[in-house]
């Protein structure tokens, strides 16, 4: 069966800026999740802007996106690798870096 012949529906607890672009990573293995009816991990925090051609962009702020995640309680952030060093990642949460939104939903769905 085909993701394409499916209908979507997506619930974001709290709203949606439209013009937020580190969301996209997040819905897409959300989607991904519910067609293979596999949950993501809780603990897990998923940031990252996806091109036309499934490459996870860089995003801006990411270490004040990855201290919040940690203030929240992820054990866990998937980010764009671009966005991997020149900054601290808080103790006590482990960073993975992805290039695209394959990489993502193996580290997060198991493949």
């Amino acid at each position: 069966m085909l993701l394409q012949n499916q209908d979507a529906y997506l619930k974001v607890a709290g709203g949606v800026k439209l013009d937020e672009p580190a969301i996209d990573l997040a819905v897409a293995i959300s989607i991904a999740s519910s067609f293979r009816d596999k949950p993501t991990n809780p603990a897990d925090c998923i940031i990252g802007e996806v091109g036309l051609t499934g490459e996870v962009r860089r995003v801006s702020r990411i270490e004040q996106r990855v201290q919040e995640a940690a203030k929240l309680g992820f054990e866990r952030v998937i980010i764009p690798a671009n966005n991997i060093g020149g900054w601290t990642a808080p103790k006590g949460i482990k960073i993975i870096g992805v290039s695209s939104v394959s990489e993502a939903l193996k580290q997060s769905l198991g493949g």
